[in-house]
């Protein structure tokens, strides 16, 4: 038996982040499209790790469920990463909710029910949730403690009182961050940590369906002009992913972690403020 990595999503960030941590360990690589965990796991394979591949739909909790038995078949989990999610020039409102907000929400509680004693997790959230308007107290805390089988049900979440499928992605990414505040707290009591990551504009496939979306020239603008003045990499990404979860990050549990190369810094107080 071996320490497991579940990987959720079978995209650039995510396999940056498991070439990092898979060292010595089974990864298993679950997608919706199983030709594409099969795809990520052929890389992982001639690269020397041990990896498979099964199929799993975030937006479905039995899906999930059956991800976590298939990892049982090989060990306890010691990392969660989850690198799954779609965009807002992917899918429409219902879609991204389900899977980015719902689907996130249960992968972290039902991982937390099994997850080994110590292990570590980490979500890929988005800058998104930073460019919006405060919820407020109410609403934050809605979205960190409500029952994961009554999220969808919250009045602001509904689709009418929903603008566009990029006000749905920021809701669902604003909430992961208050998600994972409140299951760092019940991942505690398996001695384990849980946080996420919110990146700007990191060159992946998702990323060029947003260039070519009809948002392409706001994200071409933000990353031309924001401090670092380009787009980031998945393993840049990987990088803060593999210290959040190895033992130099003992101390950081329940905390997002923006990398956009200064981009939301900018939004708000520099070059990239959105005009009056």
């Amino acid at each position: 038996m071996k320490d497991v990595v579940l990987l959720c999503g079978a995209g650039q960030i995510g396999l940056a982040i498991a070439r990092r941590v898979g060292r010595d360990k089974k990864i298993v690589v679950g997608d919706k499209r199983i030709s594409n965990a099969e795809a990520v796991v052929k890389v992982l394979t001639e690269a020397g790790f041990d990896a498979v591949a099964t199929e799993t739909d975030l937006s479905d909790r039995g899906s999930i469920q059956q991800a976590i038995a298939f990892c049982s078949r090989f060990g306890e989990i010691a990392h969660l990463v989850n690198a799954a999610g779609v965009s807002p020039s992917q899918a429409p409102i219902e879609t991204i909710l389900k899977v980015d907000l719902y689907g996130t929400a249960v992968l972290l509680e039902e991982v937390g029910k099994v997850i080994k004693f110590g292990g570590t997790g980490v979500t890929i959230s988005s800058q998104s949730g930073y460019r919006m308007e405060q919820l407020g107290e109410r609403k934050d805390r809605l979205l960190a403690t409500t029952p994961t089988e009554e999220l969808l049900l919250l009045d602001f979440l509904q689709p009418e009182n929903i603008r566009d499928s990029l006000h749905a992605y920021q809701l669902a990414k604003r909430a992961n961050g208050k998600r994972v505040m409140y299951e760092a707290t019940r991942w505690a009591e398996r001695g384990a940590r849980i946080n996420s990551i919110s990146p700007g504009i990191i060159v992946t496939p998702l990323a060029i369906d947003e260039f070519n979306g009809p948002r392409g020239d706001f994200y071409k603008n933000m990353f031309a002009n924001c401090p670092a003045g380009r787009p980031g990499t998945a393993d840049e990404v990987a990088s803060l992913a593999e210290l959040v979860l190895s033992p130099a990050g003992a101390f950081i549990t329940g905390s997002d972690f923006l990398i956009d190369g200064g981009a939301t810094a900018s939004y708000f107080y520099g070059t990239l403020q959105p005009k009056q």
